[in-house]
């Protein structure tokens, strides 16, 4: 596969992650066919898309490349790759990859874009199941640049590298996961940091606000250019071990999902979506909140892009 290689691609899924995923490969200069089986969420897709294509300040005629189906057969006839994005529930994207196995040639890549469920249970009855592998998208996958890339028992490692290349080429920053684990790195990192800020929050240590602040105004305004390992070094493992001689034995040990984020799903206080969660919210701030956010991916999206136009155009030189 070279740098102008144009790809057929299916992605299962026109929703939240799919019409994001859909949007990249477009825009990487691939024909993308969409699947969604909802006929509200297909005639919602070009609004959605074009959304995007405002965002970035991106060539409107990108989106010819992405047409939307109601049929599974037709989206994904003669794909290169396929990435499902449907709702994270087991036995329907076990019945997709079933359904896919039968649609596609065997040498069609067959990717999950699951948050958690390991590709290993995913794909565990199918044929051919050296091509099935994980591609973790972060949400939105149009903007946030990492995909974790991971390997199964069965991924043949050539299936790994070509995802791998074929993301890279399309500007994501993907990562080679070795070991098909629930929640895989990222959203291990993530939830372990989660679990530990809601027993603070549940212990009365603090409120969910000053949480957020300390994440943000704290560490958080480093981790974009600073990881846990590189800090660890930086500062030295013996003030790292020192550290965790002290505080490892107080880290919250709960077994499963906190009492307290139980009660609060059991009263119906869900977040922005309901005005209320850890946080209250009124719509106002809920949608200053995610103009803040997408703005702000926005505008390193596009950083992203002139930075790598300018190293291409010094290559050429």
């Amino acid at each position: 596969m070279n740098e102008h290689t144009q790809l057929k691609i299916g992605v299962v899924g026109g929703g939240l992650m799919g019409h994001g995923i859909a949007y990249l490969f477009a825009a990487a200069g691939h024909h993308v066919n969409v699947f969604e089986p909802s006929s509200e969420v297909r005639s919602s897709l070009p609004r959605r898309l074009k959304a995007i294509v405002e965002l970035l300040e991106d060539d409107p005629s990108l989106l010819q490349r992405i047409a939307s189906h109601g049929s599974l057969d037709q989206a994904m006839n003669g794909a290169d790759w396929v990435f499902e994005a449907a709702p994270e529930k087991l036995p329907l994207k076990q019945q997709i990859f079933a359904e896919l196995e039968k649609l596609v040639a065997p040498s069609t890549v067959l990717a999950s874009n699951s948050s958690a469920i390991p590709s290993t249970e995913i794909g565990r009855h199918l044929v051919h199941r050296e091509r099935v592998v994980g591609t973790h998208f972060w949400n939105p996958p149009h903007l946030v640049p990492l995909v974790e890339v991971i390997q199964n028992e069965k991924t043949a490692g050539d299936v790994v590298q070509r995802t791998m290349e074929l993301l890279r080429r399309a500007g994501k920053v993907p990562v080679h996961v070795r070991q098909d684990i629930p929640g895989f790195v990222g959203n291990r990192l993530q939830h372990a940091m989660k679990r530990e800020a809601i027993a603070l929050v549940a212990a009365g240590v603090c409120d969910a606000e000053t949480i957020d602040i300390v994440v943000r105004e704290g560490f958080g305004a480093r981790t974009a250019v600073l990881g846990p390992m590189e800090q660890s070094d930086l500062v030295g493992l013996d003030l790292a071990l020192d550290i965790a001689e002290v505080l490892y034995q107080h880290l919250d040990r709960t077994a499963g999902p906190h009492a307290f984020l139980r009660d609060k799903v059991k009263a119906g206080k869900l977040g922005m979506k309901t005005g209320e969660g850890l946080r209250k919210w009124t719509a106002q701030e809920a949608d200053a909140v995610r103009t803040r956010l997408s703005r702000f991916l926005a505008e390193q999206a596009k950083a992203r892009k002139k930075n790598a136009a300018h190293t291409g155009r010094e290559r050429t030189l």
